[in-house]
C-alpha cells in the first residue's frame, strides 16, 4: 500500500535497512533480554554507529539530516522486533530526552549531551513523573535550589526508563516558589554526580527488556549552566516535548500492532480445526479484517498529523487524538491476536502474550487515555480545568 506524499523511495530504503537490522540483531535476542530485564548497553553504541539515533537531527550535531518521517519509519520498524521494551528504551534516547536539548539547548549543551547521545556514547533518560505526581506535571515537587553557580537538587523521580544505567537525565524540576507550571525548569543532570541513587529497579508487567527505576536526588550539585533554556520555562518545554513523544508512541503502536496482526494471520493460516485452517472460518477471517482495518485507519491518521508536525505545526488536540486512538488500537489488536491463537496464545512460549502485555503501556505512558480525553475535550470547548 502506498502512503504518498508522506514517504519517499529513500524512506522505504531506510525502512528496509532498519527492518534488516531488527531481524538480524534485535529479534533473535528479545527472549533473553526480556528474561534478564535489560538489553546490552552496547546496543546503543551499535545503533549510534549505524546512524539510527540521530536520523532527523542536523549533520552539525552528528545527525543524518533526514525529515520527521524518518523517525516515524524507525519507530514503526523497531516496534516490529517482537517486544515493546527495547524499542521504548531507544525512543527515550531519540525522541524524548534529546529533542529538548536540540530545541532549547545552547551549543555547549549540545556538545556535552546531544552529540554523545546521537553517537550512542551516552545513554539518556527523561525525568518527569514522581512518586506522587504523574499526569499533574505542574505540581511536581523535585526541587532545584540555586546556590552561587550551582543547583542543589532534592527529590525523587518514578518510572524512569533507562534510569538504572543512564549517563544523564533530562530532568524537570521546580526552581522557584512560583505556583504551578510557572516555577518549573529543565536541568540536564549527569547521573554519576554524588547524591544520586537508584532506590529500586522496578518490576513491570510488560516492557521488561527495558530497565526502569525510581531515582532519588539527595543534595545533588549541578553546574548552573546545565539549565536548559530560560529558568521558569520548563513546563512549556516539556509540553512541547510531549507532543513529539506522543506521535512517536502512535507510530510505535502501529508497528507493534502490525507484528501482532502478522503473527495472528500466519497462525490462522496454519492452525487447523475441523479439517481446515481456522482462517477459513468466517468469525476468524472477519476478525482479521477488522484488525487490519483499524491498523490502516490509525496509519493514515498518524501520518497526516505527523506531516503537519513536520511542517512546524503543533496541533496538540489532533496529536492527543492520534495517541489515544493508536494506543487503544494496538492493545485491541494484540488482544484479538491472542484470542485467535487461543490457548497457545496464553502460553509464555508464544510471543503474542508479551505483545499483549507490552501494548497495555501505550494507554498509560506519555499521557494516559484519560488525560488525552481531557486535553481533547478542553480544546473542543467541552470542559474547563
Amino acid at each position: 500500500m502506498s502512503y504518498e506524499p508522506y514517504f519517499t523511495e529513500e524512506h522505504e530504503m531506510l525502512r528496509k535497512t532498519v527492518r534488516s537490522f531488527v531481524e538480524k540483531e534485535v529479534a533473535p535476542h528479545v527472549e533473553k533480554w526480556e528474561e534478564i530485564g535489560e538489553f546490552p548497553k552496547e546496543m546503543i553504541k551499535r545503533m549510534g554507529d549505524l546512524g539510527f539515533l540521530g536520523l532527523r537531527y542536523p549533520e552539525e550535531v552528528g545527525g543524518q539530516g533526514w525529515d520527521y518521517f524518518a523517525s516515524v519509519v524507525f519507530a514503526e520498524e523497531m516496534a516490529r522486533c517482537g517486544c515493546g521494551g527495547f524499542p521504548m528504551a531507544v525512543a527515550v534516547q531519540t525522541d524524548m530526552a534529546t529533542p529538548p536539548i536540540m530545541e532549547f539547548g545552547n551549543e555547549e549543551q549540545k556538545e556535552r549531551f546531544l552529540k554523545p547521545a546521537i553517537k550512542g556514547e551516552k545513554l539518556a533518560a527523561i525525568g518527569i513523573t514522581e512518586p506522587n505526581y504523574g499526569s499533574d506535571v505542574a505540581s511536581i515537587q523535585t526541587r532545584a535550589r540555586r546556590e552561587g553557580n550551582e543547583w542543589v537538587i532534592n527529590g525523587a523521580k518514578m518510572f524512569i526508563t533507562n534510569g538504572p544505567r543512564a549517563d544523564f537525565i533530562t530532568l524537570v524540576v521546580r526552581t522557584s516558589d512560583d505556583p504551578g507550571y510557572k516555577g518549573l525548569s529543565i536541568i540536564l543532570v549527569e547521573m554519576d554526580r554524588p547524591g544520586i541513587s537508584i532506590s529500586r529497579k522496578l518490576n513491570k508487567v510488560g516492557m521488561r527488556s527495558s530497565d526502569t527505576a525510581e531515582i532519588v536526588f539527595d543534595n545533588v550539585r549541578v553546574p548552573y549552566e546545565n539549565l536548559l533554556g530560560q529558568e521558569g520555562s520548563g513546563f512549556k518545554q516539556i509540553m512541547w516535548e510531549l507532543q513529539g513523544e506522543r506521535l512517536i508512541s502512535a507510530a510505535a503502536s502501529i508497528g507493534i500492532a502490525e507484528y501482532a496482526y502478522d503473527f495472528a494471520y500466519r497462525y490462522a493460516k496454519e492452525r487447523k480445526q475441523f479439517a481446515k485452517p481456522i482462517a477459513e472460518f468466517q468469525v476468524i477471517s472477519h476478525l482479521l479484517v477488522e484488525m487490519k482495518t483499524e491498523i490502516e485507519v490509525c496509519k493514515e491518521m498518524t501520518y497526516s498529523i505527523a506531516y503537519r508536525f513536520s511542517r512546524g505545526e503543533v496541533p496538540s488536540k489532533e496529536i492527543s487524538m492520534t495517541k489515544l486512538a493508536c494506543g487503544q488500537m494496538a492493545h485491541w489488536v494484540a488482544d484479538r491476536a491472542l484470542q485467535i491463537c487461543g490457548g497457545n496464545g496464553y502460553m509464555m512460549e508464544y510471543p503474542i502474550q508479551r505483545i499483549w502485555r507490552d501494548t497495555r503501556l501505550y494507554r498509560i505512558g506519555a499521557g494516559t487515555d484519560e488525560i488525552m480525553k481531557e486535553i481533547i475535550a478542553k480544546q473542543m470547548g467541552l470542559e474547563d480545568y
